[in-house]
């Protein structure tokens, strides 16, 4: 275990990698340099040194595999080559979880798609869903001390909107919901391009539009191009955009936006092309998009909407703790908004709604006065945040132009648009 005993030894040396590597007692192999492993956490959350005399002085060296043993660990340190080692030992502990996940599996006569699950999360470093008081407090022990980025989650690109938010979080479950021809969609691309261009690769599953369409609608929106003029570029845009044609497709072609458009997908069949994903492209942000919630497909209470539209919501929040990312989804409200005076949504507005009102960490419904009035002059949009589990609620004001499909954090010209 050379692997083991570098990684101790570097710790040894380095105190903050017991922080850094993210491991657990439990990943390692010999139960001696595991015992050791849990006594420099101890000692570490306690405050004090982690050396040779503080280590044999604390705890029983014969334990430790004696003070000989503990000692000629720092001979294997190598911090430069930490990761390194680190990375050998995580093998070594995957392949033997995996193999006890298979033992189990043919024992307990498990699914297809639980086996697959179980052999995913070990891409992880957690061995369970287990989590020890002791761990989790080492790696917040100098928080009030050391200065630390603060991480956003990933963008909408409505300023407001990520004030309330901090950005979509991972392991979150996002729901946008409003009347049909709302804009939902386009908020829904909109949200995909921020995130794209901030590093996130965003994943459409698209159950009722077409991959072309949302093509089109990217293009659209992000040049400024009419909607209606897209049908038909080379005889309908004119010169000016046909000149930035090509710097639109490049912006568009950053947000590395991904797009699923079979109909009647499920949520098992979406999870399995995601982890394909994020299995080819190491470093994957992942940005979980679906349009939307009642058309995901699913073979369970076929015939009670209440009870499949609770199992999905549950299904698609355990997918986004799964992939540790922010999984959003587009709703359809109720009709009964329409015969309010008021015509903003409430949550007994969204249809199903105790499930998804349950489930979801945050809920954000869309409201236009002009998709009630007619006013082509009005392009004010409401961004309502209903729910938000860890943060406040409120409204963010923002602008749409029905025409691109674009969406703005404040009203601009729409210089360039022809309708």
């Amino acid at each position: 275990m050379i692997a083991e005993q570098a990684v101790l030894g570097s710790m040894l040396k380095e105190n903050y990698l017991i922080v850094e590597s993210n491991l657990l007692a439990s990943q390692f192999t010999d139960p001696t340099n595991r015992t050791i492993f849990q006594s420099m956490m101890e000692l570490r959350i306690a405050g004090k040194a982690v050396d040779l005399v503080t280590l044999l002085t604390t705890y029983s060296p014969q334990d430790l595999g004696g003070a000989n043993y503990v000692n000629d660990l720092t001979n294997y340190a190598h911090i430069d080559k930490f990761d390194d080692h680190v990375g050998v030992m995580l093998d070594i502990w995957r392949e033997r979880e995996k193999k006890n996940v298979l033992h189990v599996s043919m024992h307990e006569d498990w699914s297809i798609d639980r086996i697959t699950i179980e052999l995913a999360a070990l891409t992880d470093h957690r061995v369970s869903d287990h989590s020890d008081i002791q761990s989790m407090l080492v790696d917040v022990y100098e928080d009030p001390f050391v200065e630390k980025d603060i991480t956003d989650g990933a963008p909408s690109g409505i300023d407001r909107l990520d004030e309330m938010t901090n950005g979509f979080q991972d392991g979150e479950l996002i729901v946008l919901a409003a009347r049909p021809s709302m804009g939902k969609s386009d908020v829904m691309l909109h949200i995909a391009k921020q995130a794209g261009w901030k590093g996130y690769v965003p994943m459409i599953f698209s159950l009722e539009m077409s991959a072309t369409s949302l093509r089109d609608r990217l293009i659209a929106s992000t040049g400024r191009f009419s909607r209606s003029r897209m049908r038909d570029p080379y005889h309908m845009l004119t010169d000016h955009q046909k000149e930035n044609w090509s710097k639109v497709i490049g912006l568009v072609s950053e947000t590395k936006i991904q797009i699923f458009d079979r109909s009647r997908q499920t949520v098992p069949e979406m999870r399995m092309k995601i982890r394909k994903m994020m299995s080819e492209q190491n470093g994957l942000k992942p940005l979980i998009l679906i349009d939307y919630l009642t058309l995901i497909h699913s073979d369970e209470n076929k015939h009670n909407m209440h009870l499949q539209v609770s199992s999905i919501t549950k299904e698609l929040k355990a997918m986004a703790r799964e992939f540790n990312c922010p999984v959003i989804t587009l709703a359809q409200l109720s009709r009964a908004v329409e015969q309010r005076q008021d015509k903003r949504p409430m949550m007994a507005d969204l249809r199903e709604s105790g499930s998804i009102e349950e489930d979801a960490d945050v809920i954000v419904f869309l409201y236009r006065d002009a998709y009630y009035s007619k006013d082509d002059a009005d392009n004010g949009m409401e961004l309502i945040v209903a729910k938000n589990r860890n943060g406040p609620v409120g409204t963010a004001i923002t602008c749409y132009n029905k025409f691109t499909g674009e969406v703005l954090n404040r009203e601009t010209s729409s210089e360039g648009v022809i309708v």
